[in-house]
């Protein structure tokens, strides 16, 4: 969870800026709903924070948002996608993926698992050139419901 802080009013007008998009009432309401939630949201949990934002519009904005690097999206095997405010906006951190229902959760890094990945990026780039500015751990798996 992100509490909306100056800073990060003012990446978000930033990043808006620098794609040649501006900061409008609905793109600041779906950065907040994003920005208080304990884990990504798929559209209807959404409009069900905020009601008064027309469907429409959240596709749009979202897909604004993320063109902005504002938002992430996380795309499972059920049909709806989750988002979730960027990474650098509120922290790194992993997800759990339910495999079975598509829920997706976030989950704190792990300092060994960090250690290990920061062994394995160097490796890499040793052996490819290729030099990771982040990385992403999805866990897919049956969450505690559907097992």
């Amino acid at each position: 969870m992100v509490n909306r802080s100056p800073d990060l009013s003012g990446a978000v007008s930033e990043r808006l800026e620098n794609a040649g998009q501006r900061l409008t009432g609905n793109r600041s309401a779906l950065v907040d709903v994003l920005g208080e939630a304990a884990r990504p949201m798929t559209i209807p949990e959404i409009l069900e924070e905020r009601p008064d934002l027309a469907q429409s519009s959240v596709y749009r904005n979202l897909v604004v948002l993320e063109q902005a690097g504002l938002v992430h999206r996380i795309v499972t095997n059920d049909e709806f996608a989750r988002y979730e405010l960027a990474e650098d906006l509120t922290g790194h951190h992993h997800h759990l993926i339910c495999a079975n229902c598509g829920s997706v959760e976030d989950i704190p890094p792990i300092p060994a698992l960090e250690a290990a990945m920061d062994g394995a990026i160097t490796q890499v780039a040793r052996r490819t050139g290729f030099h990771t500015e982040t990385h992403r751990i999805d866990l897919i798996g049956l969450c505690a419901r559907c097992s």
